[in-house]
């Protein structure tokens, strides 16, 4: 079958068929030791089931299940297996045998989010280059489920777009927002670079959808939210369903048995028009349930603290007085300004402010530079997910600020060496008022950058500096144009802090130099500003 068609899948009545489940078929990617990969099917109740897995030397494992009543279900656990293949895995049940050829074993990695993550390599800038490489990596191999939604949990998926395949530029590159996601190519070949050995990548993502659609009802009750449709609001801006939970029922739920290695999401944009001021509870709701529920699906073999890499998100509007995507920014690290952190453990995200596309044919806000998303990305997964020590895999961040009353100067340590790529008035903002008064933000000029500081002019401000923010815009600055990296060429995330404590008096915590500043998360200033 050419692997452009879609695969339409039937709901499995008990004993109908016999076979695995839809995700399995030749080509996969079986997820490798320390896991055991997880392997399921259908076939008649009560019916025992011989799952054997042969190599070029033979026989290599053989495992027995049984079909359970009413579901016709059938699962087994395969022992851990090294990396490598290419193997044969065959289920039998009586005379009926179904066998999968040119099965690996290596990492698998779900990508899942709206039309960031469904941007094809077609789509992606120096295309036709990335899909002439395509058949050097004949071990990234890729899967693609169909866009569904569904007002219950369903067992197994509907559709199927893609599946199993070695890449090619036809698969690749299927036309505008279908398949083969970019970044989860780009992702997972340049994992094969650092790791040299098979990578799975499995793809669910539908475009102008809120995060409230993949979230299951236990998320979104964690958040206060009832899971119902009369929770949402429909936006029109959206193009995505937006009843709350249909996503995960439809093309979450049916991979829970799937043994997993790590997540890539990239998702956000809808949620810069919807609930933007839930999504710190969103967002880390989401990513604490899909790992127990991995972990639950696959019988423990998925971890629980499964590796989670998100993209946070890139630019809209140029000149764009709204600050949703700022604010839905900081929300992505659950108002914390950088993961890993104590709401998000394993976590790693990919700064994408400073790769806007004004001229994207597909809208500004599909930039085309998926390299660069999918380069920091890796680096989060090698540092996060592989343990690789030496990894540098986010920007500077601050660690402290001292304020010089008498000379009207801020000066903010940060955790890294910086490179000042170019100057901004308007980057750094100061707020210089209490709530419940609205904040007024006043720009404050960076005088200096040295090797780990930047001094900030305050002039209009005095010595009332209530809160600090930085690249708090909807486009915060032009294509790699931000003022801060660091030597590796990431980007300092936008923040929002506080620098004095509550309770706390302006003068109680004096330095040699002036008035040191607390940084601590914003929360004061963090909504309606």
């Amino acid at each position: 079958m050419a692997p452009w068609v879609l695969l339409a899948l039937a709901p499995v009545a008990a004993g109908a068929m016999f076979g695995f489940a839809s995700y399995y078929g030749d080509h996969m990617v079986l997820q490798k030791e320390p896991a055991g990969a997880v392997v399921w099917g259908y076939g008649e109740p009560g019916a025992a089931v011989t799952v054997v897995l042969s190599g070029a030397g033979g026989l290599v494992m053989k495992k027995m299940a049984r079909v359970k009543g009413p579901s016709g279900m059938w699962t087994t656990i395969l022992d851990p297996m090294d990396q490598g293949g290419p193997y044969a895995l065959t289920a039998g049940q009586g005379s009926e045998n179904v066998t999968l050829r040119d099965v690996y074993f290596g990492d698998v990695w779900l990508c899942s989010g709206q039309s960031n993550m469904a941007m094809t390599v077609l789509q992606v800038a120096n295309a036709s280059q990335e899909l002439a490489a395509a058949t050097h990596y004949p071990y990234v191999r890729i899967f693609a489920a169909a866009p569904a939604r569904s007002d219950m949990e369903l067992d197994d998926l509907e559709r199927i777009n893609l599946p199993w395949s070695i890449p090619t530029a036809e698969n690749l590159g299927h036309g505008n927002f279908t398949y083969f996601s970019a970044i989860c190519w780009l992702l997972g070949r340049y994992l094969y670079e650092a790791l040299r050995y098979p990578l799975g990548l499995v793809e669910a993502a539908w475009g102008g959808t809120p995060i409230e659609a993949w979230s299951s009802p236990r998320a979104l009750r964690a958040c206060g939210l009832l899971g119902d449709v009369e929770s949402i609001s429909p936006q029109r801006q959206l193009s995505g369903p937006q009843t709350p939970s249909v996503l995960w029922n439809a093309m979450i739920h049916p991979l829970l048995n799937m043994t997993l290695r790590g997540v890539a999401w990239y998702q956000g944009e809808a949620n810069a028009f919807l609930h933007t001021d839930q999504y710190n509870c969103t967002f880390p709701a989401l990513i604490a349930d899909w790992r127990q529920a991995f972990h639950i699906g696959s019988f423990g073999q998925t971890e629980l603290l499964l590796p989670f890499g998100f993209v946070q998100l890139s630019t809209y509007r140029q000149q764009s007085p709204a600050d949703s995507f700022a604010r839905l920014r900081w929300h992505q690290t659950a108002d914390l300004g950088v993961v890993p952190n104590a709401r998000m453990p394993r976590t790693f995200m990919a700064v994408a402010m400073d790769l806007g596309d004004e001229h994207s044919p597909y809208g500004s806000i599909h930039p085309r530079d998926k390299q660069n998303v999918a380069h920091r990305l890796q680096l989060g997964a090698r540092a996060v997910a592989y343990g690789e020590k030496n990894v540098i895999f986010q920007g500077p961040y601050p660690t402290r600020a001292v304020l010089e009353v008498t000379r009207g100067l801020l000066n903010i340590t940060y955790s890294q060496e910086l490179i000042w790529r170019r100057r901004d008035t308007r980057a750094f903002e100061v707020c210089c008022s209490n709530p419940p008064s609205p904040c007024r933000w006043l720009p404050a000029p960076v005088v200096a950058v040295e090797s780990r500081r930047v001094t900030l002019a305050l002039a209009g401000c005095g010595g009332l500096v209530l809160a600090l923010r930085y690249a708090w815009a909807e486009w915060p600055c032009d294509y790699q144009s931000c003022i801060l990296y660091n030597s590796w060429g990431l980007p300092a995330p936008p923040f929002l802090l506080d620098t004095l404590a509550t309770g706390e008096t302006p003068g109680r915590s004096q330095t040699a130099r002036g008035r040191e500043m607390l940084l601590i998360p914003g929360s004061r200033f963090s909504r309606g500003i």
